[in-house]
């Protein structure tokens, strides 16, 4: 027996003893936890086609989904409820981390599983310590993470740079989709819509998969072609999907080894949805515990966590050399989610806000030294999933038709568009009715307009689908207010949310959701500024895509379209870095040949003196949808005006084709 074997067996056998024995407040928190252990384990030692997953996936996600939350340890109010603050949010932070054994032990990863047991038998022991036990369990927590920092953050990088064949891509590559428990092995919250989505993909003739696959490996094939950079020397990919997308992404890997690239898969944890991923249990529960590490983050982590990652990606710069980029299949139809603001929840200090944006930048920045932003690209695309209603397979052909527009037609419009923009000084955005947007935009100066633009024409290449002319503003001069009557951000709604800008940066922000104006700046500066006092305009652009914004109005779905394409649906702003950042050296060329010189601002351009202070890791579009956009007029250095939109019109000669009636109904 090896040393793992044995560390997980007597940690299993001393679970079973602590559930049958334990007394006091905290007797059925162990039990809980150690019904979930036992849960893991037999999904460990279990053959990996057993058909008791149905079963042991309710079993494990039943207790945080839906209702069933308000009285799990999961869940910080109902923890700190029990057993007092301290000692509450503790236990909710332990909590959360037995259950990341969950998807360990899906993977057969023994050694994973058995600290997770470990863990849950240090903080069992501790909490009997009545005096001390807060102490105790903060150090325990701290030492745990400290101790296995190292292991984790190799397994990410290794997991993104290392093609391996691991359990998602045996069940992407081998799986008979024509029965859909193959879902159940991932391991993940499995609902209607992954088997919906499995079912009806799988229904769909081959070369159907293979064009809808085919949409989204040319666009990123296109992306290296665009940039101008080598997609020969590249040697993987990684493919970012929604459980239930399987047909498809087995046609896409297929694509991509034509290419020469081999794929790598990464795993979401409990708490960070990035990856693989399903339908969230309880997108509450990813809110309560988005700042967990405020429990335990100092500035001496930060800095030993910053040298870790700096000598991994020594140890892996070969494998970092070789790495693609992502493909994204995106995908939007959940029921929209406005989470509530939990007193009990961990949150940051100052010092600490400051500290995640430090660690965060710095991670940023040892990243792009191995993995360089302008030696990679990336792609992502987007699709419904069942949730979004009854007429799921109308809106999902709708949706291919928007990502499949003709990219030609577009083109020539968006390059009309961009000819009488290259015209400007300043471009005046307002809104109409409830919106009461008013802001300039100031351009850069073309010093060479016979072979220069401001403006990229963007076309359904890294970003399907087709349908935008954005640029990078100068910041002095851009002023002014930003204002949407209601908008979705990464899964986030948001009523009446407001930013007023001078000289490009946010001066004061705000919106409706919640009754204090407090928690309301509270939730704005945290989900969109990421926690800090002020941003940039980063972008600028005007959205072509009028067919996507038809069909979200067709179906009322406006509101459920991701920014991916709902950007596309109007002028939009986008708050944080450029959509140049760290590749603005890399020469770009629209197709007629001029050369896109719009590609920083005051901002950016520090990286030559202060690179600290030039980058915010961060870009969040905001959208101004067609019926409440008034217009937007540029003007010349000459004085005069040039009327692009009107009361949400195209007027500009050579544009009006985008205009559809449907836009304009109620």
């Amino acid at each position: 027996m090896s040393v793992i074997e044995e560390r997980y067996e007597l940690a299993k056998g001393r679970i079973k003893e602590l559930a049958e024995e334990v007394q006091g407040i905290y007797s059925d928190y162990i039990r809980k936890s150690a019904f979930l252990f036992q849960t893991v384990s037999e999904i460990l030692e279990s053959e990996e086609k057993r058909p008791d997953y149905r079963l042991w996936n309710d079993r494990l996600y039943s207790e945080i989904a839906g209702r069933a939350y308000e009285s799990s340890y999961a869940n910080p109010a109902y923890a700190i409820k029990q057993f007092g603050k301290k000692t509450g949010q503790y236990l909710c932070w332990y909590y959360a981390q037995f259950r990341d054994a969950i998807t360990a032990a899906y993977e057969k990863d023994k050694y994973e599983v058995t600290l997770r047991m470990e863990l849950f038998l240090q903080a069992a022991a501790v909490i009997f310590e009545e005096e001390e036990a807060d102490r105790y369990l903060k150090e325990t927590m701290y030492y745990y993470i400290h101790d296995y920092d190292t292991e984790q953050m190799e397994k990410n990088i290794r997991q993104m740079l290392c093609p391996e064949n691991s359990l998602i891509y045996r069940i992407v590559m081998e799986s008979d989709f024509t029965d859909t428990d193959y879902l159940y092995r991932y391991g993940e919250y499995i609902t209607e819509n992954e088997k919906k989505m499995a079912s009806f993909l799988a229904s769909l003739p081959e070369e159907t998969l293979a064009s809808m696959a085919k949409t989204y490996t040319e666009g990123y094939r296109k992306g290296f072609e665009v940039a101008g950079i080598d997609l020969s020397k590249k040697k993987t990919v990684q493919i970012r999907f929604h459980i239930g997308f399987e047909p498809m992404v087995r046609q896409a890997v297929l694509q991509f080894r034509e290419m020469g690239l081999e794929t790598v898969f990464t795993r979401r944890t409990n708490t960070k949805a990035i990856g693989v991923v399903s339908t969230l249990p309880n997108k509450q529960y990813q809110y309560d515990h988005r700042y967990d590490d405020a429990l335990y983050l100092n500035k001496a982590l930060v800095q030993e966590r910053l040298k870790i990652v700096e000598r991994l990606y020594e140890t892996y710069k070969e494998q970092a050399a070789v790495y693609a980029g992502p493909a994204v299949i995106e995908v939007f139809g959940e029921e929209l989610f406005v989470p509530a603001v939990k007193k009990e929840s961990p949150s940051y200090t100052k010092e600490q806000e400051t500290l995640s944006i430090e660690y965060k930048r710095e991670y940023s920045l040892i990243q792009n030294k191995y993995i360089p932003q302008d030696s990679y690209s990336f792609t992502i695309i987007a699709y419904p999933i069942p949730e979004i209603g009854e007429q799921f397979e109308e809106i999902f052909k709708e949706t291919i038709k928007v990502n499949t527009l003709d990219m030609d037609e577009y083109r020539r419009i968006q390059q009309v568009m961009i000819d009488a923009l290259d015209l400007g000084e300043k471009v005046h955005v307002t809104g109409r009715g409830k919106n009461h947007t008013n802001i300039w935009i100031q351009l850069h100066k073309l010093e060479h307009p016979e072979k220069q633009t401001n403006f990229e024409n963007c076309l359904a290449d890294v970003n399907i689908p087709v349908g935008e002319v954005f640029t990078s503003p100068v910041l002095t001069g851009t002023e002014g207010i930003l204002h949407v009557t209601q908008v979705y951000l990464n899964e986030l709604r948001y009523e009446n949310l407001e930013f007023t800008f001078a000289d490009g940066m946010v001066t004061d922000y705000n919106c409706s959701n919640y009754e204090k104006e407090e928690e309301n700046k509270k939730y704005v500066k945290e989900n969109v500024l990421h926690n800090r006092d002020t941003l940039p305009i980063g972008e600028f652009a005007v959205g072509t895509n009028t067919t996507a914004y038809v069909m979200g109005r067709k179906y009322g779905i406006e509101a459920k379209l991701p920014i991916l394409i709902a950007e596309k649906t109007g002028p939009h702003f986008a708050l944080g870095d450029t959509c140049y950042s760290m590749s603005e050296d890399v020469v770009l060329h629209n197709p007629d040949g001029k050369e896109i010189i719009a590609k920083e601002n005051e901002c950016s351009a520090l990286r030559h003196s202060n690179i600290a202070n030039a980058y915010f890791n961060c870009h969040t579009d905001i959208t101004i949808p067609y019926d409440e956009l008034g217009d937007i007029i540029i003007f010349t250095k000459e004085g005069k005006e040039i009327t692009l939109i009107k009361d949400g019109r195209f007027v500009l000669p050579g544009t009006e084709s985008l205009n559809m009636e449907e836009m304009y109904y109620g």
